[in-house]
């Protein structure tokens, strides 16, 4: 079982990888990006540089062999989710001709995946999204650096290629998260709540009803729910665990769009993974005093008792 969940995984970031590679150069030749050439590279250099950096102290500190190691195949593999992270943050900030704001977000992304972890029997796994982490803390410190346009994923686009494109993006999105993350019981919470929480603004703020569903039928809005928020590293497993997070969002954002903030969407999936990691802590926290009490007057059962509870956690 655990063999099968690493294949997934690996089979997950192979596609998405190339996924987003493909989305990145068509986007600069034909699709009309705003963003120069030099961000995606600039992007694409912090994230490989830090990535290594972070896995040889680890590996330093803690006496490990690093994960690059063993040949080309192993190297591909390892910088697999750096790529992904790189061209991603590049893809949806616009920074107009500077460089350091996303080499900045992409360094911030990479970061928080050492910075906030939470201990999950003998690992430690991160809780914040990567990129939208990155993207997030970027807006928030620099309100001149923006989002991409949204228009600019179908700008030099007309006719029937308008809607080809956004069903490619729907029938790959819902493939990878089908097959590959089982992260599909998510998006649709995420888009079932989010459609709910346009009606009700509209039933009691009176927010006319077509704006309030307007995002949805952009480019951006399905990236943004196919391509980040269902990040299996990120997110739970189980399938009621799954509609809570993907509601959370929806309704963090509908919060935040009340108080007029702008790109509610990042910083509601910031705030949710966060509180998740926050939960996952505390329970760590608690099941350690736990055993703690339980270790004093029945040694023997504390391995089976930290094995159950973490093989439910995992999912979580």
């Amino acid at each position: 079982m655990m063999t099968e969940r690493k294949d997934l995984r690996l089979e997950a970031l192979k596609r998405f990888a190339a996924a987003i590679t493909i989305l990145n150069i068509a986007g600069h030749l034909f699709l009309g990006f705003e963003q120069s050439w030099a961000q995606p590279f600039a992007s694409l250099l912090a994230a490989y540089s830090l990535e290594f950096l972070m896995e040889w102290l680890n590996c330093k500190i803690n006496g490990y062999k690093p994960r690059y190691s063993g040949g080309l195949k192993k190297l591909v593999i390892f910088l697999l989710p750096a790529h992904i992270t790189g061209m991603a943050v590049s893809m949806l900030l616009f920074s107009n001709e500077r460089l350091l704001p996303i080499v900045f977000a992409t360094s911030i992304a990479i970061l928080s995946k050492t910075l906030f972890k939470v201990r999950m029997g003998n690992n430690a796994r991160h809780f914040l999204n990567p990129s939208n982490t990155g993207i997030a803390t970027i807006l928030l410190l620099f309100p001149w650096v923006g989002i991409a346009p949204p228009y600019q994923f179908t700008e030099n686009t007309s006719g029937i290629v308008d809607w080809i494109l956004p069903v490619i993006f729907v029938v790959v999105g819902s493939f990878l998260n089908t097959k590959l993350t089982k992260r599909m019981p998510l998006i649709l919470a995420w888009f079932g709540a989010f459609a709910l929480q346009a009606i009700l603004r509209s039933l009691f703020l009176h927010t006319p009803i077509l704006a309030a569903l307007n995002p949805m039928t952009g480019v951006a809005f399905m990236l943004f729910s196919f391509y980040m928020i269902s990040d299996p590293a990120t997110t739970p497993a189980y399938f009621k665990n799954q509609i809570i997070f993907g509601s959370s969002v929806a309704f963090v954002y509908s919060i935040l769009v009340c108080f007029q903030v702008v790109f509610g969407q990042f910083f509601a999936l910031l705030i949710v993974c966060s509180l998740r990691g926050f939960y996952l802590w505390l329970s760590g926290f608690a099941l350690k005093t736990v055993v703690q009490k339980e270790a004093v007057q029945i040694p023997h059962l504390e391995p089976k008792i930290v094995e159950n509870y973490y093989a439910t956690q995992t999912k979580a």
